[in-house]
């Protein structure tokens, strides 16, 4: 069993690693994890690059570590640690495993299909964008998503580009690509664990200067609930507090500030 234990501070030589690292966070994902991650094998063997999977189980209690490492997936690490801490710090931690020079971080259900890191990936390279990040509402996304979503979504962007001036339409899908320089730069800021947590990922790298697009995801979930109060209340308090933590770094000028560097092109 993989366990948790400190990233070794000794790079390998770049001849020796993947050219694609994909961080897969999972919580209580037992039962369809194995399907997962057999997916995930067949989509990213036709990628013609080497490619490393690093699968952090975040305290599970299911049985999700041991159905992973089953698999037979001789690109797939697995990573295990008790107890839960959130899906922030699970990709936290995959990155400081990380050998690629871009990295993607994909949910570990089956909600998104992961041709979809595919086609971030070729999106970020064609592009020179620093991150590309999936998007339920962008017009080429293939998912069943109902009207009132779509407007509390677009609702929810006015709010966000408000406050942080962050002009993206959907911050929390699991699925996004990313140069690593980003991540390097902007993860040892975020503090945040939960709900916040990519939020603050893309504000930051936002502030810093970095390009940030959208494209297109397929996602097979189907939105069977409304948003319940309680759930709306506990994002927007999340929300809220990420404003006044920034404002208030940016008065005391340890907020991450512009790089000094050009983004990667």
């Amino acid at each position: 069993m993989t366990t948790e234990t400190a990233p070794s501070n000794d790079s390998p030589p770049a001849s020796s690693r993947p050219r694609l690292t994909v961080v897969v966070p999972a919580y209580q994902e037992g039962s369809t994890i194995a399907h997962a991650l057999e997916r995930m094998r067949e989509v990213f063997d036709t990628l013609g690059r080497t490619y490393e999977v690093l699968l952090v189980s975040d305290g599970n209690t299911d049985g999700t570590e041991t159905a992973a490492k089953g698999v037979d997936f001789p690109q797939l690490e697995v990573f295990h640690y008790a107890p839960n801490r959130g899906k922030g710090y699970a990709l936290r931690f995959g990155f400081e495993r990380a050998r690629a020079d871009i990295v993607a971080f994909i949910d570990g259900d089956l909600d998104i299909h992961p041709s979809c890191v595919l086609a971030l990936l070729a999106q970020l390279e064609a592009t020179g964008a620093d991150a590309v990040i999936g998007s339920k509402v962008h017009p080429d996304s293939e998912v069943v998503y109902p009207m009132f979503r779509r407007f509390q979504s677009r609702v929810f962007r006015t709010f966000i580009r408000a406050l942080f001036r962050l002009d993206v339409t959907d911050t929390q899908t699991g699925c996004k690509v990313f140069r690593r320089q980003v991540l390097d730069t902007c993860l040892p800021h975020v503090q945040s664990d939960g709900f916040a947590f990519d939020l603050e990922l893309l504000v930051l790298a936002n502030d810093a200067g970095y390009r940030v697009t959208e494209g297109p995801i397929a996602l097979d979930y189907q939105f069977s609930s409304s948003t319940g109060i309680h759930a709306v209340g506990h994002v927007l308090r999340e929300v809220f507090s990420l404003a006044r933590r920034r404002s208030a770094s940016r008065r005391a000028g340890t907020w991450l500030a512009p790089i000094t560097q050009q983004p990667i092109s």
